[in-house]
């Protein structure tokens, strides 16, 4: 995961907070904002602040999460 020192306004999310789909399923809340970087936090910590990942990242994790590999 790449560390990204920013500014609120610079990691804004382009999309608003969602809950992720297979959070709702087990009741772990994560929310996801998409965008040029994308955020994820926890819905019941949400003062603790989010994780970010750029755009290869992102998609990077989105692939193992899916079980695909290559």
């Amino acid at each position: 995961m790449t560390e990204h020192k920013a500014t609120e306004a610079t990691l804004a999310p382009v999309s608003p907070w969602h809950t992720a789909s297979y959070s709702a399923e087990r009741g772990e809340c994560v929310e996801v904002a998409e965008g040029p970087i994308t955020g994820v936090r926890d819905t019941k910590h949400r003062d603790l602040g989010a994780l970010f990942f750029c755009g290869n990242e992102w998609q990077a994790f989105l692939n193992v999460a899916k079980g695909d590999l290559n």
